[in-house]
C-alpha cells in the first residue's frame, strides 16, 4: 500500500500460512466512448487475512467490496497484483472445495424447492447422500428455516429474508475453512440479523475464517477481529477495533438516584438533569458498581468512552475525501 495511505494494523505473525493474502491487487474496467478508458475499481489493494480470523470489509456503495470479493474468489481476474487463498493462488480449482460463498444478490433456481437447491449445492461438491441427509436439515435448523416447508416451497415463493437464509446454508453445504459474505444481514428483519449474526460467531467459535462485507456496522463491531475500510477502491485503514478506535478504559457511565457529592468523586464531567446523570469513570468499574448500592443510585448503563466504529467510518471517508481533492 502507499505509504501515505493510513495502516493502522500490521498483520500478527503465525506460522501457518494466512487464509488470505492479497499483494498490489488492482481491477480496471474498460469504460468511455469505445471502452479505451480504464476505470479503476480497486487499486494497489494489500491485506492479510490469518486463518480462523473474522474480518469485515467496510465501504460505501461502489468503494470495490463486491471485485474484491470477485477477485479472491477467481470470479474476475486482477488487472495487476496477486493473492492466494489457503496458500494456493488466486483461481485455484481445488481450493474452491474448500470454501464457501454468499453473493448480496444471489439467484437460485426459483422452481426448486430450498430442499432441492440445497441437494443441487451438496451434488456440486461431491458429497454422498448420507452426508447430504445430515448435513441438510442441520443446515436449514442452523439457518431457522422449516425443514417441512423447504421440501415443499419452492425458491419464487421465497422472501427476501429465506432467500437469504437459504443462500447462507448453500455457503455452508461443504463445511469450508472459509466462508465470504457479501451483505450477509442484506434482506433481514431485526430478529433475522440476530440470528445470522449468531450463525456467525458460532462459525466463529468452530475456527472457520469469515471475510465479510456489511454495511451494518454495529453487527461488524460485535463479530470482526478485524476490519478493512475501502473507499473509492483504496483500502484506506485496517486494524483490529482496539487499534482503529483506541484502547480507551474510561467509561460513560449513565444513571439515576444518588447523591451528586459522592457520584462527583467518581465521576469526572458530571452532569445532573433532574434525577438523572452522567459522566466519565476511569476507576475500575467494579468497584464504582460495588459503590452504587450505597450511594442510592441505579445504574442504566455504562459503555467504553471511545468513538463508535460508525463514527470512526464517517470520520476516515472524509479524510480520505478532503485528502483526493
Amino acid at each position: 500500500m502507499d505509504s501515505e495511505l493510513q495502516v493502522i494494523s500490521k498483520t500478527a505473525s503465525g506460522t501457518a500460512s494466512p487464509a488470505v493474502r492479497t499483494v498490489g491487487l488492482t481491477k480496471a474496467y474498460r469504460g468511455g466512448f469505445w471502452l479505451k478508458k480504464q476505470v479503476p475499481s480497486l487499486k494497489d489493494c494489500s491485506l492479510v487475512v490469518q486463518r480462523g480470523e473474522t474480518f469485515g470489509l467496510l465501504g460505501p456503495n461502489g468503494a470495490g467490496k463486491t471485485t474484491l470479493l470477485k477477485l479472491l474468489l477467481g470470479i474476475v481476474r486482477p488487472t495487476s497484483g496477486s493473492g492466494e487463498l489457503l496458500a494456493a493462488p488466486l483461481g485455484d480449482r481445488q481450493v474452491k472445495q474448500r470454501i464457501g460463498y454468499l453473493p448480496e444478490n444471489p439467484y437460485f433456481y426459483d422452481y426448486l424447492t430450498g430442499w432441492e437447491f440445497l441437494k443441487f449445492a451438496a451434488g456440486v461438491f461431491g458429497l454422498s447422500q448420507q452426508v447430504q441427509k445430515e448435513r441438510i436439515p442441520m443446515l436449514l435448523d442452523l439457518v431457522g428455516l422449516d425443514q417441512k416447508a423447504a421440501r415443499k416451497r419452492q425458491l419464487r415463493q421465497y422472501s427476501k429474508g429465506m432467500l437469504q437464509r437459504v443462500g447462507m446454508a448453500q455457503a455452508l453445504i461443504n463445511d469450508p475453512e472459509l466462508v465470504f459474505l457479501d451483505e450477509p444481514m442484506s434482506g433481514l428483519d431485526p430478529l433475522g440479523r440476530y440470528q445470522m449474526r449468531e450463525i456467525i460467531l458460532s462459525l466463529k467459535a468452530q475456527g472457520k475464517t469469515i471475510f465479510f462485507n456489511s454495511h451494518v456496522l454495529s453487527d461488524v463491531e460485535v463479530i470482526c477481529d478485524r476490519v478493512g475500510i475501502l473507499s473509492k477502491g483504496t483500502l484506506i485503514c485496517l486494524g483490529s477495533l482496539d487499534e482503529l478506535l483506541g484502547t480507551s478504559r474510561r467509561y460513560l457511565v449513565k444513571g439515576r438516584g444518588g447523591s451528586q457529592r459522592e457520584l462527583e468523586t467518581w465521576l469526572s464531567q458530571f452532569n445532573l438533569q433532574g434525577e438523572r446523570w452522567q459522566g466519565l469513570l476511569e476507576a475500575p468499574p467494579e468497584k464504582f458498581l460495588a459503590e452504587l448500592t450505597h450511594l442510592g443510585a441505579e445504574l442504566t448503563s455504562m459503555d467504553l468512552a471511545r468513538p463508535s466504529l460508525e463514527e470512526f467510518f464517517i470520520q476516515q471517508l472524509s479524510k480520505h475525501n478532503q485528502d483526493q481533492k
